[in-house]
């Protein structure tokens, strides 16, 4: 059995632990609720662009612009979204582990643009093609480093360098759940013909199928200003889902560690108690037996 100092010792060591656990699950759900605020905000706005936007692309002609344009697909590129720091339980590996099997699958060549330090960490370590990284994008965070990234993608796209771009994220679903999402961003209004059943068309839908657009001053001033922005909405909401995601991860991470720590304590709390009492019985018996043989 250790000693009793090596217990005390472990004792103090997990009650410091379990200080530093419950510190990180506060600070997560104070930040949860910021971040959680934030995408609550955004998502009916970027909802409705996504809806408008593939509504209007519908009944657009492919080659009006460049980011509607359908090459035959050679060079794709995947943005991974991950977190920048760690202790968020399976937040990050549920992000890696899909984008692996994503990457593996393809046919085509396929590279990276990572956002998020954990996900430059993982990727650096294996061989696979990275395009461009984002370092610190989560520090000062706004609506501009969405649109960086997203004039960085869109630029590429333009010019041809690459003929498709996919997105893979963390939806926050709720605190407890957050649903690992792979998206296509180009060319837009893929995704969606990719996906519609017209036999399964709500009225709605149907309805604003049949509604056509009077575009002024024209189509394609129009599409210059609202599909780049389309893109980077669609970036920034994936990146505030993902940043909800993360202090819930942790926010669940650390409470579980918490209450371990706890039972840890409870458990060693008891050993020490048992190996004290021994102690002092085996002392008991040393003084005894020592009486005994002087009266001897």
């Amino acid at each position: 059995m250790a000693s009793l100092r090596t217990i005390r010792r472990r004792i103090t060591s997990v009650k410091n632990t379990q200080q530093i656990t419950r510190a990180m699950k506060m600070i997560a759900a104070a930040r949860l609720k910021k971040a959680q605020d934030n995408l609550m905000s955004s998502r009916p706005y970027s909802t409705k662009m996504k809806d408008t936007t593939e509504s209007l692309v519908a009944r657009t002609d492919t080659g009006t612009h460049p980011l509607l344009e359908r090459r035959e697909k050679r060079r794709a590129v995947l943005l991974v979204i991950s977190s920048d720091r760690g202790l968020c339980g399976a937040f990050n590996a549920n992000i890696f582990r899909e984008a692996v099997r994503f990457l593996k699958a393809q046919e085509t060549e396929t590279s990276l643009v990572l956002i998020g330090r954990k996900a430059q960490e993982f990727f650096k370590r294996r061989e696979f093609s990275i395009k461009k990284e984002y370092k610190d994008i989560y520090n000062d965070f706004s609506f501009e480093n969405a649109v960086e990234v997203g004039t960085d993608i869109t630029g590429d796209y333009e010019k041809g360098e690459i003929d498709s771009v996919f997105m893979i994220y963390n939806y926050f679903e709720s605190i407890l759940s957050q649903n690992t999402t792979l998206s296509t961003l180009l060319p837009i209004g893929s995704e969606k013909k990719e996906t519609d059943d017209d036999t399964t068309a709500t009225e709605s839908e149907k309805e604003s199928a049949s509604v056509d657009f009077i575009c002024e001053p024209s189509q394609l001033e129009i599409l210059n200003v609202l599909l780049p922005r389309f893109i980077n909405t669609q970036i920034y909401r994936a990146l505030l889902e993902s940043m909800a995601g993360e202090y819930s991860a942790r926010m669940t991470a650390m409470d579980a560690a918490t209450e371990n720590a706890a039972e840890l304590i409870e458990s060693l709390t008891l050993t020490y108690n048992k190996a004290r009492q021994a102690s002092i019985t085996k002392e008991l018996i040393e003084v005894v037996s020592g009486a005994d043989a002087m009266q001897g």
